[in-house]
């Protein structure tokens, strides 16, 4: 499990290509490597990865096709930057909110506004995950946790103060970039809940 808290910004070394199978190499920083063993889970932009290796401060990773079909994994590249959390630990503080690293879709970033001392991302996603998407609820993009801001037929935004901005890579994000997205998972159930017993959520307006 992780708590959506993003420990840090770390860089894609390498990334190998086989039938099936890409393996990353992500340097970390210094101080966050330390304790790690393999078998360890790390979030990798919110996605749940297994360490394979680890040659000094570089963590090996390999994601199957369904995770790189399923998440922003594929297009990665030597030189880019992603989130890392590594996974909580008994007794650790839930500064956001419980995840388990399990992506469920990717959204697109549409726009971008940058007032004084703030930023406000609009993304928009998939017709059959807009169902979860509430005003003032939670939800992981990047496998951070965030909340929700305004919410209009698919697209919804997040508000970002200049601490979140510098602790991960939403500050560099571009409109047009792929997202992963965690829906969470109470809102899910509850919605999935709801919808079983005939009280399902009218299609977003538009």
């Amino acid at each position: 499990m992780f708590t959506g808290i993003v420990q840090g910004i770390a860089t894609v070394e390498e990334v190998t290509a086989a039938t099936g199978l890409s393996t990353f190499a992500i340097r970390l920083p210094v101080n966050r490597v330390e304790g790690v063993n393999i078998g360890a889970s790390v979030a990798i932009n919110g996605t749940c990865l297994t360490v394979t290796r680890q040659a000094g401060t570089t963590l090996f990773f390999d994601a199957m096709q369904e995770t790189l079909s399923l998440t922003t994994l594929g297009s990665l590249k030597p030189g880019d930057t992603i989130n890392f959390e590594r996974a909580a630990r008994i007794g650790d503080e839930i500064g956001g909110h419980l995840l388990s690293g399990h992506i469920h879709t990717t959204a697109s970033v549409v726009e971008i506004l940058r007032p004084e001392n703030n930023v406000t991302i609009w993304f928009d996603v998939p017709d059959q995950w807009a169902r979860y998407i509430f005003p003032k609820g939670y939800i992981a993009i990047n496998g951070a946790s965030l909340t929700i801001g305004e919410v209009v037929g698919n697209r919804f935004n997040i508000h970002l103060i200049p601490e979140t901005l510098r602790a991960t890579t939403f500050g560099a994000i571009n409109e047009g970039a792929q997202v992963n997205i965690e829906i969470d998972s109470q809102t899910q159930t509850i919605v999935d809940t709801l919808a079983r017993l005939g009280y399902d959520r009218p299609a977003p307006a538009l």
